[in-house]
């Protein structure tokens, strides 16, 4: 029988890949554009391809190879990859021109080369408690990385007072994210999962009290601005 410490760990890490899936649906409705218009117009691959390292390399740190008992990181960030793959598979096909495609297909090529060199080199140089040391804090400097590229968008969101490009579901569900894996990580006692994802929770809870104090003013606003019409 399950004790309850064991069934804990189970919800926590459960509820973190349910709510990491509205995070990958996220981009469905830009893509869902771009096979409208057949074209990826302005959209950019980036954040696709950085977002699909982060998923590979922290699979990478959930597998058992290199931790044990973390196998609900390695299923939400396979999935997250598969996902990741699929939109730049899309992007690469409708990309504008030919120079788009090759510079996209390139830096695949180089995301999947960095991340060869990342497990080969924890397989050749680690044995296994140091090996989850060294993916651990490659995985840990990726996650923050990941979590501190919204702070762009909080940026515009208080210059202009407007929060149409940030967008509420997607702050919830950042939010809702890093806190189940904040708890899963703190129950594990894993400071490479519950300290990147404690940072992820203070910035999906700035996300959303910003959210709550503009979206107010911004309709405000667009009610005034009807009104004069």
């Amino acid at each position: 029988m399950s004790s309850l410490y064991d069934i804990s760990c189970f919800a926590a890490g459960l509820a973190g890949n349910v709510f990491a899936l509205a995070l990958f649906l996220s981009p469905v409705p830009t893509f869902k554009r771009v096979l409208k218009a057949k074209s990826t117009e302005q959209f950019d691959g980036l954040p696709y391809l950085l977002s699909l390292l982060n998923c590979c390399i922290c699979l990478w740190y959930g597998l058992p190879w290199v931790s044990h008992g973390r196998l609900l990181v390695a299923t939400v960030n396979g999935t997250g990859a598969v996902f990741q793959l699929a939109y730049i598979a899309l992007f690469i096909f409708y990309a504008d021109s030919r120079r788009t495609r090759l510079k996209i297909t390139g830096l695949l090529v180089l995301v999947a080369c960095v991340f060869a060199l990342i497990t080969h080199a924890s397989l050749a140089f680690f044995e296994q408690e140091d090996r989850q040391l060294f993916v651990g804090v490659v995985s840990m400097v990726s996650l923050i990385s990941m979590f501190a590229s919204p702070l762009a968008v909080m940026g515009l969101v208080i210059r202009t007072e407007c929060v149409e490009f940030m967008p509420f579901y997607l702050s919830l569900s950042t939010f809702l994210m890093s806190a189940s894996f904040a708890v899963y990580g703190l129950l594990l006692r894993d400071f490479f999962i519950y300290f990147p994802n404690g940072l992820g929770v203070i910035l999906g809870a700035t996300q959303l009290v910003l959210y709550a104090y503009y979206s107010r003013k911004w309709k405000g606003s667009d009610t005034s601005a009807s009104l004069l019409a």
